[in-house]
């Protein structure tokens, strides 16, 4: 087993998009994005699709929630992992499973029915805020922001 050498988990319920692919991942220095997402592991189309807004020196890897936790242990250290998710509830999945989560970004999560906005772009349930804060029990830093040049706040300042 290696030191798994995790630069960042981000929650943004978009993926892969311009803010991920370019700003992020040249902001953190990582050479393998990772999706853990379920639905996303077993749909190529959407794949290729975000694959298109990547520089060609970074590699994905789009991993059920599970198969994410059996094998993140296996990285190699010069993967500098970058792990993206589309919600709260596959972090806290991902944490409670191993995956050695200390910090996430939380990025955009979109406005729906029964959710209450608390930032530009985060939208969140009852469901969720219990998730966010079992995460903080975890002890993993919530850290909201955008773009890497803002200010970060503490999300659950604002839940």
């Amino acid at each position: 087993m290696s030191d798994v050498n995790l630069l960042l988990t981000r929650i943004d319920n978009r993926l892969i998009h311009g803010q991920v692919g370019v700003t992020w991942v040249n902001h953190i220095g990582a050479n393998l994005l990772i999706v853990a997402n379920d639905k996303v592991s077993e749909d190529e189309v959407q794949q290729n699709l975000m694959d298109m807004v990547l520089p060609d020196v970074i590699q994905t890897r789009y991993f059920s929630l599970q198969k994410t936790i059996d094998v993140i242990h296996k990285a190699s250290p010069r993967q500098k992992i970058f792990l993206v998710v589309r919600d709260v509830h596959d972090a806290l999945k991902l944490k409670e499973g191993g995956v050695p989560i200390d910090f996430i970004n939380v990025g955009n999560l979109h406005y729906e029915e029964g959710k209450k906005q608390i930032s530009s772009t985060v939208s969140v349930d009852e469901k969720d805020i219990e998730a966010f804060k079992r995460l903080d029990e975890l002890g993993v830093e919530l850290d909201l922001r955008r773009v890497p040049s803002e200010r970060g706040r503490n999300i659950i300042d604002l839940l």
